[in-house]
């Protein structure tokens, strides 16, 4: 297998993130949980992209880019770092976002108003009309320009978080479970995969918070990463295990997260974000109370950030 020192990378987080058990929350569901704590990466307010875009700009300079293009809703977390580690690195973000969601100056828009970010609305659901927008405006640029996907999560941007899943082994403790968001397909495919690579036992479950097709959309991410990685890995549907928390749809509170937001910041002062991380953290509130994880049980919750979303959706 290919060494993951051996891809391109810059350095735009503070690594590694710490583990933290949870006590309170711990004392209340009855088992082990503990969280990972990719809030503090760092860049920006942080969060779980920063991984990501340090492959994924690493290979923007490698091909010359003067500027950077990405998408995402209005209120994208990913879209908001993007703009702030291309920035960093000198280059000129353009985001390209979807007429969705809350677009007015709070939150990431407030954030990326700060930093004197370009963006674009565009009126569309389909992503096709996004990417070619992207290309026009490129175009005009007359400088060479460098697409990332929504979410960093295509083969590249998942290394970020195969990485992170030795990162955890090298922390030195054994987990039962992973709990992360899955929202599109990059962070849970590089957990999944490094789990199957590092994290012998662990099984990973991601919380969906979008209604795309991720049984198929988590595989196909796992097998070209893999291959990047030129891991000798057969992926089946045994690595991970997918649970609905989407609610009433993308980028729109639902009743239980909002109550496992509250959980959490009352038990244990982190804050979650209503669409990713609160929606992920309610999944695991679910399955405890379910009964799916034992007293003996080690629990681990991706927290990957958000704080920006939080002051504009809630």
């Amino acid at each position: 297998m290919r060494s993951l020192d051996s891809f391109p990378k810059v350095s735009l987080g503070v690594f590694p993130t710490p583990i933290q058990k949870l006590h309170n929350i711990s004392a209340a569901l009855e088992t082990n949980v503990y969280v990972k704590r990719d809030d503090l990466t760092g860049l920006g307010l942080g969060g779980n992209k920063v991984r990501k875009l340090e492959y994924l700009l690493a290979d923007a300079v490698q091909k010359g880019a003067r500027a950077v293009f990405t998408t995402g809703g209005a209120q994208s977390n990913h879209a908001m770092l993007t703009a702030a580690a291309a920035g960093k690195m000198g280059m000129k973000p353009i985001l390209i976002l979807k007429k969705r969601g809350v677009t007015e100056l709070r939150g990431n828009r407030l954030l990326e108003s700060l930093m004197g970010t370009e963006v674009i609305f565009m009126d569309t659901d389909d992503y096709a009309d996004i990417y070619a927008e992207m290309d026009r405006v490129g175009s005009a640029l007359g400088v060479p320009y460098y697409k990332i996907p929504c979410g960093g999560s295509n083969a590249l941007g998942s290394l970020g978080y195969v990485s992170c899943a030795a990162e955890i082994r090298d922390q030195g403790l054994r987990f039962d479970h992973l709990v992360c968001a899955e929202g599109s397909g990059g962070t849970m495919a590089g957990l999944a995969l490094g789990a199957k690579l590092f994290l012998p036992g662990t099984l990973v479950h991601g919380m969906m918070v979008d209604k795309e097709p991720f049984d198929r959309i988590t595989p196909a991410l796992m097998r070209d990463t893999a291959a990047l990685l030129e891991a000798d890995v057969t992926v089946d549907g045994g690595d991970f295990i997918l649970h609905d928390m989407c609610g009433p749809g993308y980028a729109r509170p639902s009743g239980e997260g909002n109550e496992a937001i509250a959980m959490m910041a009352s038990l244990e002062g982190l804050f979650l974000d209503p669409v990713y991380s609160g929606k992920a953290f309610a999944g695991l509130v679910k399955l405890a109370r379910e009964g799916r994880f034992r007293k003996t049980d080690n629990v681990l919750f991706l927290h990957s950030g958000g704080a920006g979303g939080l002051f504009a959706v809630m």
